[in-house]
């Protein structure tokens, strides 16, 4: 993956995630920590909210991450597609470290861990020229 996408990645901390149910879709606001070396994105949320309860219909979703500007040389952002799960027990422990580190109150939640592993990343960024795509796709 280009070193811009990853830098970007690490830089932001909310993502907003896409899901659907019977053909109605839904999205959330989520407080995220990149996982570099996974390439995978872990997060918080109760079972009980909508965009969790809507994987019972499955697991692909879509996300983005945004820079909020109104200078249009400076747009910059994300948009991705993967499969978003529970953390294998083999990878509970990293991808918790991982969210505490950045986000040190989160140890004082009752909530469950979910781990969105990217399928297909698009960035956009004008800073290389209006419009600029970096591409990345799982193999």
């Amino acid at each position: 993956m280009e070193k811009s996408i990853a830098d970007f990645i690490k830089k932001h901390h909310v993502l907003t995630l896409a899901t659907t149910y019977e053909g109605l879709p839904w999205v959330a606001n989520c407080f995220y920590a990149y996982m570099e070396e996974s390439n995978s994105f872990v997060f918080t949320s109760d079972r009980k909210t909508k965009h969790i309860k809507d994987l019972e219909e499955g697991n692909t979703v879509a996300a983005s991450i945004v820079l909020e500007t109104s200078v249009v040389g400076k747009i910059q952002g994300i948009q991705l597609r993967g499969k978003l799960s529970e953390p294998s027990d083999e990878r509970l422990k990293s991808a918790r470290l991982a969210y505490l580190k950045r986000f040190p109150f989160a140890a004082l939640m009752e909530t469950t861990l979910w781990v969105l592993e990217p399928e297909y990343i698009k960035m956009t960024d004008n800073r290389l020229g209006f419009g600029k795509k970096l591409v990345w796709e799982k193999n």
